[in-house]
């Protein structure tokens, strides 16, 4: 697979310590008492620390770091952070090397040899994705200094999709005071064709339940409802269609413009008979370059915090944090993790 990245360029944030995220509220009621063990390659980063230490502090999600203790002590100290209570996993030194190195070639099926099995597994990310397949963990985050394509290249040769899924595709998590959206694809699939917008329309409402959203689905277009024909506006409109048969109990109308899908006096007069009714809440973008051009619009404009990319339709929670991230974005985003790993 051909890995896309369009990941947030978020300037990092050095305000210090984390701070409580109120609208993260309902995912720790939900992981009260399960704590429930995410892993992050990337113990050498200072802003992966400082999660992990927060999230240590807490019962819903048990840290595990890959790399070593005493050097990771030694980025701590100066820091302030106190990483005795984490657990460490030495990739150079696993105690159960031989058993992951032999389900690795297992799992590709043939396309590695033994020499080119133990050089990718030298690689956290590799790593880190065989222990979410072994079910030593249930989830993993990386991304705060690889790429999107670092991260989730290991998650589609390893975790895979789920079975009836046949891509993956990224989500971001829209938040404005009590507001919250879904959009997507933002982040993997620059192109789709009629058959995996429909699938990623489902699988965004599944998301979207998974964090105490009611779906209301809009398939995004530049015509609502056949106000233009093209062969971009047919697809939308066919994926809706496939979406209605596939999941016929979803509230999901389309094609839709913007203003039509959020709008309820702009939905009476153009889809006067949509179940969305202006009132969607996961916007399904035809392209990756409008999802991206769209979700950076209601970030940098709109003054929505944008959580993500979540990806969706692997076996396993996989998510990829950006470069640009800071403690807190970590720290929400094992949160996000975990809560998908109760619904797989």
């Amino acid at each position: 697979n051909i890995i896309y990245a369009a990941v947030c360029d978020e300037e990092a944030n050095s305000s210090g310590m984390l701070s409580v995220v109120p609208k993260f509220v309902e995912l720790q009621e939900k992981l009260e008492g399960k704590k429930v063990r995410i892993v992050f390659p990337e113990a050498y980063d200072e802003r992966i620390l400082e999660a992990a230490v927060k999230l240590s502090a807490t019962s819903y999600v048990k840290p595990v770091l890959i790399g070593k203790k005493g050097e990771v002590e030694k980025i701590a100290q100066p820091l302030s952070l106190d990483v005795s209570g984490i657990e460490f996993i030495d990739h150079e030194n696993y105690e159960k090397y031989d058993e992951m190195l032999a389900k690795f070639i297992e799992r590709r099926a043939g396309k590695v040899t033994e020499e080119k099995a133990r050089a990718l597994l030298k690689d956290v990310n590799y790593f880190g994705t065989m222990l979410v397949y072994m079910g030593e963990v249930a989830g993993l985050v990386s991304g705060a200094i690889h790429s999107t394509g670092d991260t989730v290249r290991p998650a589609l040769q390893i975790i895979k999709t789920k079975p009836g899924t046949k891509r993956t595709s990224g989500a971001f998590i829209m938040s404005k005071d009590d507001k919250r959206y879904i959009f997507a694809d933002c982040a993997i699939n620059p192109t789709l064709d009629s058959e995996g917008l429909a699938e990623i329309a489902i699988e965004s409402a599944k998301t979207a339940k998974s964090f105490n959203v009611d779906p209301k689905v809009a398939m995004l277009s530049f015509s609502t409802l056949g106000s233009a024909v093209t062969e971009d506006t047919t697809k939308v409109a066919e994926a809706t269609k496939l979406v209605k048969e596939n999941a016929p109990e979803l509230a999901v109308e389309g094609e839709l413009q913007f203003d039509a899908a959020v709008v309820p006096s702009v939905a009476k007069l153009k889809a006067p008979n949509s179940k969305v009714q202006g009132d969607a809440n996961v916007f399904v973008f035809p392209s990756l370059e409008a999802g991206n051009i769209g979700y950076k619009i209601a970030q940098r404009l709109g003054g929505f915090e944008a959580v993500g990319p979540i990806l969706q339709g692997l076996n396993a929670p996989v998510n990829d944090l950006s470069r640009g991230c800071n403690a807190e974005d970590v720290y929400k985003l094992a949160l996000i993790t975990a809560t998908q790993s109760l619904s797989e």
